[in-house]
């Protein structure tokens, strides 16, 4: 998990908790935590620690997605990916504009880095807790996938 704040501390990141909680519910195991200034390297170092030191399968971020001068994460995001994974960005709007017509200006997106997938979330616990209800049911698979698994 990585939470993209200038606001935020450990304490106050309900929305890192959420992620976390989440992943935890459905039985995965949360192997790092990183809160970072709104910050582009800050940012792609987190991603590029969890992805290659850590082995991380699946990173979600949140916070950083939106409009703000200092919401860089998608941009951090592709610049450490290899590969951009658009579907999820794309599902995570459109489902989230059926709640809030405020979905259509977050920037969200997600990548593979190797085999690490990363998905951008955003900043409020609410969303990201209806966000990780879009797109849960996919990552087992993904993450199967980028291994090396066979299409099922």
């Amino acid at each position: 998990m990585l939470t993209s704040s200038d606001t935020r501390t450990e304490v106050t990141d309900t929305s890192g908790r959420a992620l976390m909680e989440l992943a935890e519910a459905r039985g995965w195991t949360v192997v790092a935590y990183h809160l970072v200034p709104d910050e582009r390297d800050a940012i792609a170092a987190a991603l590029v620690q969890m992805a290659d030191v850590d082995h991380c399968d699946v990173i979600f971020t949140t916070g950083g997605t939106g409009l703000s001068p200092r919401d860089v994460v998608p941009e951090a995001t592709l610049e450490v990916s290899g590969r951009e994974v658009p579907g999820i960005g794309e599902v995570i709007r459109a489902e989230s504009l059926k709640i809030t017509d405020r979905a259509m200006i977050s920037r969200g997106t997600a990548g593979q880095r190797g085999g690490t997938l990363i998905i951008n979330m955003p900043g409020s616990e609410k969303a990201v807790r209806e966000s990780f209800g879009f797109v849960e049911g996919v990552l087992e698979h993904a993450a199967e996938m980028m291994a090396g698994g066979g299409h099922g």
